[in-house]
C-alpha cells in the first residue's frame, strides 16, 4: 500500500440537478483529485470532518483509495471470488431459481477479467462451467461429489483472483464490463443480456460497499456505454390469426408429443399466457361452459431453471406470477376456440394427480422445456417455406403471446383491459407493443389531410 502526507481537503461542492442535489466532498491526495458525492449534506459534512481530523493528526493517506490509513484498514481484504460467493449466498434464500442462475452467469462473465495470472490457468470453458454451475451455486459449491477437474479449477480460481478492492480502479473495472458483452467465441450478447448483467454487477458493488470492502460503488462513475436495449416487440415476429391457427394445427401432427401440446400453445395464443403460466395451469383454474366464452384464473408460474437451481430439485421453480405478490391472481377471458381446445385436451389426456393439464408423456411428470421447443420448431418447419422460416415470424412459442396481445390491441380492446389480461402495466404494454399497432399511420395521415383542407373522397 502506497501512502503519502501530501493531502489537501477542499470545501464541499454543491451540484443542483433537475431532480436531486448532490453534496461533493473534494480532496487531493498526492496531486490526485478525489470526490465523494452525498445526497444529504450532513453525511457530506461528517465524511469531510473525518478526513480533516485524520489530516490534522498527521495520519498518512492511501494513494490508491485516497482514504486515511485508519479508514482504509476498516475495509477487509477479500478476493473477488470469495466476495462473489458471499454475494451469491446472501441473495440465494430469497431469489427465484432463474434469478440464481442469471446471477451466476453474470458473475462468471465478470470473473474472466479478474485473474492475477495465466500460469497454470485451466481451459476457459472449464473455468466458466466450474464457476457458473458449481462455484456460484450455493448448494453445489462444497458438494463432495464434484468432478475432480471442477474441484481443481475452483482451487486455482480461489488462489488467483484479484482483491475486490481492485475494482475501484477504472483500468480494472473497464475490462470487467467489456467482458459482460461477449461470448467465449467472441460473438456479442444481446443488449438486454448485457444490461441485465451490468445491473447485477452494480448490485454486487453496492453489497461490497455495505461490507466496507469498497468506499463506493465504482460502476456508475465509470464512463462506459452499455449497448442500447430494444424493448419493443419486433412486429415481424407477430403471427396473424391465420398463421397462428395453421401453426397450432401443425403442432397436432408432431409425434409423439404434439397432440398433447395443441391446447398448451392455444393458451399462449388465445389467452396471452406466458409459457411458465400455461405449464402450471390446473383444472381448478378453469371456469368453462360446455362451449363458448369462459374464464381462466392464473395463480402460479413454473419457469424452467434447471434442477441445480431450485430448492425442490425439480427443473421448474414454482413461483408467484411475474411482477405480482405471492397469492395474487389474474383473470383472463377464454375465447370459444380455446374452450373447445381445453375440453378436447382433458377428454383425451386427462389431468395429473394434482390437477395440472399439461404434463410430459411419462405418467404425469412435468412438461419438459425441450419437448415444447422441439414441437414448435418442427411445426414451424412444416408450415413455413425455408424463406419464411428464416425470418423472425413466430420464431419462439413466446411469440404467440405477443400475437395475442397485438391482436387484442388492434381489435380495439382498451389498453387498460389488455394490460390487465396480459399482466402488464399500461405503460409497459404500450412501450413493448407500440410497433405492433396497425392502422395508426393511415388514420394519422387522414387527419393531416383533413387539417390541410384536403377533401376526403
Amino acid at each position: 500500500m502506497s501512502t503519502t502526507y501530501d493531502v489537501r481537503i477542499h470545501q464541499i461542492g454543491v451540484y443542483k440537478g433537475k431532480r436531486t442535489t448532490t453534496y461533493n466532498v473534494r480532496w487531493t491526495v498526492a496531486q490526485k483529485r478525489l470526490r465523494e458525492g452525498f445526497r444529504v449534506k450532513a453525511l457530506a459534512d461528517s465524511f469531510r470532518a473525518e478526513l480533516v481530523t485524520a489530516a490534522r493528526r498527521g495520519e498518512a493517506f492511501d494513494v490508491d483509495s485516497g482514504l486515511p490509513v485508519s479508514m482504509r484498514r476498516e475495509q477487509r481484504v477479500m478476493s473477488w471470488y470469495e466476495f462473489a460467493c458471499a454475494f451469491v449466498d446472501m441473495k440465494w434464500p430469497r431469489a427465484a431459481a432463474t434469478t440464481r442462475r442469471t446471477n451466476a452467469e453474470a458473475l462468471t462473465a465478470a470473473s474472466a477479467a479478474l485473474f492475477t495470472t495465466d500460469r497454470g490457468k485451466p481451459d476457459d470453458k472449464l473455468i466458466r462451467a466450474a464457476l457458473c454451475r458449481w462455484g456460484f451455486n450455493t448448494n453445489r459449491r462444497n458438494d463432495p461429489n464434484q468432478p475432480p477437474e471442477i474441484a481443481a479449477t475452483l482451487r486455482w480460481i480461489e488462489r488467483h483472483t484479484q482483491p475486490i478492492s481492485a475494482l475501484a480502479k477504472p483500468e480494472v473495472l473497464r475490462p470487467v464490463l467489456d467482458g459482460l458483452t461477449v461470448r467465449l467465441d467472441g460473438q456479442p450478447y444481446a443488449p438486454s443480456v448485457v444490461n441485465r448483467r451490468r445491473k447485477i454487477l452494480s448490485t454486487a458493488m453496492e453489497y461490497a460497499v455495505e461490507r466496507k470492502l469498497l468506499p463506493k460503488n465504482p460502476v456508475p462513475a465509470l464512463k462506459w456505454t452499455a449497448p442500447k436495449s430494444v424493448h419493443a416487440v419486433d412486429r415481424r415476429s407477430v403471427a396473424n390469426p391465420v398463421q397462428a391457427r395453421t401453426l397450432l394445427a401443425a403442432v397436432g401432427t408432431q409425434q409423439r408429443s404434439g397432440p398433447r401440446l395443441v391446447a398448451f400453445f392455444g393458451c399462449l395464443y388465445f389467452a396471452a399466457m406466458r409459457p411458465e403460466e400455461a405449464v402450471a395451469l390446473a383444472k381448478h383454474n378453469l371456469s368453462l361452459p360446455a362451449e363458448g366464452w369462459g374464464e381462466l384464473t392464473i395463480d402460479t408460474a413454473e419457469p424452467h431453471a434447471g434442477k441445480e437451481w431450485t430448492d425442490s430439485g425439480a427443473n421448474r421453480d414454482r413461483r408467484q406470477l411475474k411482477q405480482r405478490a405471492r397469492g395474487e391472481t389474474r383473470t383472463v377471458p377464454c375465447p370459444p376456440e380455446l374452450t373447445a381446445l381445453l375440453h378436447s385436451h382433458i377428454r383425451q389426456f386427462g389431468t395429473a394427480a394434482d390437477g395440472r393439464l399439461f404434463t410430459g408423456e411419462r405418467n404425469g411428470q412435468e412438461l419438459p422445456k425441450l419437448t415444447i421447443v422441439r414441437a414448435w420448431q418442427r411445426a414451424r418447419a412444416e408450415v413455413f417455406t425455408p424463406e419464411v422460416a428464416a425470418t423472425p415470424l413466430a420464431g419462439t412459442p413466446y411469440d404467440l403471446r405477443h400475437a395475442a396481445v397485438s391482436t387484442w390491441l388492434n381489435g380495439g380492446v382498451p389498453a387498460v383491459t389488455v394490460a390487465e389480461w396480459a399482466g402488464h402495466s399500461v405503460e409497459v404494454l404500450l412501450k413493448i407493443y407500440a410497433k405492433c399497432l396497425d392502422g395508426e399511420a393511415v388514420t394519422v395521415r387522414q387527419r393531416v389531410e383533413a387539417a390541410l383542407g384536403h377533401r376526403q373522397g
